[in-house]
Order: structure tokens, then C-alpha cells, then sequence
């Protein structure tokens, strides 16, 4: 065995047998080759994954519409055009008259004047501010300017004669209010004539918000009868206009600067304070609110009749000033 020469082309594991073999460890009998050399394995790319192709969009076709097969009368309709394809205008048929809308008419509002039919009932009936001045109904000789003050706002009083318990009415009577704490009065309101009262101890009953002195007159009469029911021995005496104020609209502009110059004993003119031009009149005794754009309000007149005369004095002295 020692005997044995390696070649030159041995292997290293044949080196490592052959020693194994003078130290005696390992037979002749046993394989050269102890095992097997492991083959190297071939090194695989990794194959990229395909991606999904995306599938084609199908547009949906559209399914075509069932056609409507004409009807007897469409026959006859289009057998009645005449050639050319020219149409003509059909005849709707006439709507029955249950079925045509109604149309709602706004009455006028009603005048609250002196007497039916009189001037200033148709001052009334125009709007608020502006007096109808058709000559028909204009007395010339009482209304010269042709204007009449149109009346807002009657104050009255009246006296009942007897000591009320204004609880007693507060809880009884309808459309009526009692707060002590804020008024010692109580106050009470109609529809017809459209009225506030206000009612105190002393029997004492002051009307607001007629537009004529008989709708005052006549409001305060219903007052005191509805106290009369309250078992209040009531009665109607002192029946008392307090004031009226009216209004109108001289439709020109005025000067109020030069009114107030000419006219300062009677007038005070502050626009810092209040816009228009207050006039004291004289004879009779009222006051009148002048403003630049025309409008002329009268109060603190206790007669229709003062009202028309301070109007008329006035206008002639409005024109004066009247702005060019």
C-alpha cells in the first residue's frame, strides 16, 4: 500500500484517502470516492409576470324603439293636412265657464267722510295724501286751491258718570287688556268702526283711530254700552272731539328755508332735529308739518271746518316758496 504512488492528476479527495489509508483507518476495499460532488444548478432568471392585458370596451348597442303604430284619429288628422306639409293652427274647444279662473277685485277703500256722496268722501276714497281734485267734485268755493286735507286720526273724550272697577271689565269684557304697572287704563278696541279705547276709573273714556267725528261719535256710544252690560250705571254725556289730524299734498316742492325767514314768528324750521317746518297757525289756532317734497300735515284742529280754512291760507303762501 505505501508501495502505491499517487499520480500527478490525483485528486485531492484520492490525497485524502491515501492517507487515511497509511494511518490505517480505512480499508483497500473502501471506494475512492466518498461522495458524490454536488452539481452546481443552473441559476434561472425569475420571469417577470405579464401583466393583464385590460379587456376591450364594448360599446352597448342601442335596441331600437317599437314604433307606434298610428291610431284611427292620427289617420284622419294627417288625411285633413293639406299638401305641402304645411300644419294649421287647431281650434282648442271652449273651456266652460265653472272652469275659467275667477278674478280676485280689490274693493276701494271706504271713505269715512261727513255725509254720502260728499266732497270730502271722494278725498277720502283717493289714497291717503292726495285729494281727488276732479272739478265734479270739488267745491270751488269752499276749496279755492282745489285740494282737501284728507283726515286720519279723530280723538275724542266722553264721560260716563260713574266710578269703574277696571278689573271687573279686563275680565269680562273681550278685546281687552289691564297692566297697572304700565298704564292705569284699560284698553280696549272694536272692529267696527275700527276704534282704541282707553277707559279709567273716573269714567272717563278716551276714543282713537276714527277717520270722521260720527265714526267717533259712534265708537264711543258702543263703548259705553259695553260697559252699561258689566251692571256699570254708565251714561253717555260730554261727548267731546279733542283733536283731528289730516293730512295733503300740495304736489310742489317748497322752500323751507326761505319759509322760515319770511315767517318766523309762526314758524321753526331745525333740520338737524326734525326734517320739515313746523307753522303755528294763528286764526284758526293749529299746527301745521311743512316738508320739502309738498306734503302738509295739519293736527290739533277740534273741527274739520278749521282744518280746510288753515289749508287754504296756507297753500296760498306755500305757492310763494314753491321751487322753481
Amino acid at each position: 500500500m505505501e508501495s502505491r504512488c499517487l499520480s500527478a492528476s490525483a485528486t485531492p479527495v484520492d490525497v485524502a484517502m491515501a492517507a487515511l489509508r497509511r494511518a490505517g483507518g480505512v480499508d483497500d476495499t473502501m471506494p475512492t470516492q466518498l461522495m458524490p460532488t454536488p452539481t452546481p444548478r443552473p441559476q434561472t432568471q425569475p420571469t417577470p409576470q405579464a401583466r393583464p392585458q385590460a379587456r376591450p370596451q364594448t360599446q352597448p348597442t342601442p335596441t331600437p324603439r317599437p314604433q307606434a303604430q298610428p291610431t284611427p284619429q292620427t289617420r284622419e288628422m294627417r288625411s285633413a293636412q293639406p299638401p305641402g306639409g304645411a300644419t294649421q293652427p287647431t281650434q282648442q274647444p271652449p273651456v266652460p265657464a265653472e272652469v275659467l279662473p275667477t278674478q280676485v277685485v280689490r274693493a276701494a277703500p271706504i271713505a269715512h267722510a261727513v255725509g254720502s256722496g260728499s266732497a270730502a268722501g271722494s278725498a277720502l276714497a283717493a289714497g291717503p295724501g292726495i285729494a281727488n281734485t276732479t272739478p265734479s267734485d270739488v267745491d270751488r268755493a269752499r276749496h279755492p286751491s282745489g285740494l282737501i286735507p284728507v283726515v286720519h286720526n279723530v280723538v275724542a273724550t266722553v264721560k260716563l258718570g260713574c266710578s269703574l272697577d277696571l278689573k271687573k271689565i279686563a275680565m269680562h269684557a273681550r278685546n281687552a287688556e289691564y297692566n297697572p304697572k304700565r298704564f292705569a287704563a284699560v284698553i280696549m278696541r272694536l272692529l267696527d268702526p275700527k276704534t282704541t279705547a282707553l277707559i279709567f276709573t273716573s269714567g272717563k273714556v278716551v276714543v282713537t283711530g276714527a277717520k270722521s267725528e260720527e265714526a267717533a261719535r259712534l265708537a264711543a256710544r258702543k263703548y259705553a254700552r259695553i260697559i252699561q252690560k258689566l251692571d256699570f250705571p254708565a251714561r253717555f254725556t260730554e261727548f267731546k272731539v279733542q283733536n283731528i289730524v289730516a293730512s295733503c299734498d300740495v304736489r310742489f316742492a317748497i322752500r323751507l328755508e326761505g319759509l322760515a325767514a319770511s315767517h318766523g314768528h309762526f314758524s321753526s324750521y331745525e333740520p338737524e332735529l326734525f326734517p320739515g317746518l313746523i307753522y303755528r297757525h294763528q286764526n284758526p289756532k293749529l299746527v301745521l308739518l311743512i316738508f320739502v317734497s309738498g306734503k302738509v300735515v295739519l293736527t290739533g284742529a277740534k273741527d274739520r271746518n278749521d282744518i280746510y280754512t288753515a289749508f287754504e291760507n296756507m297753500y296760498n303762501v306755500l305757492k310763494v316758496f314753491r321751487k322753481q
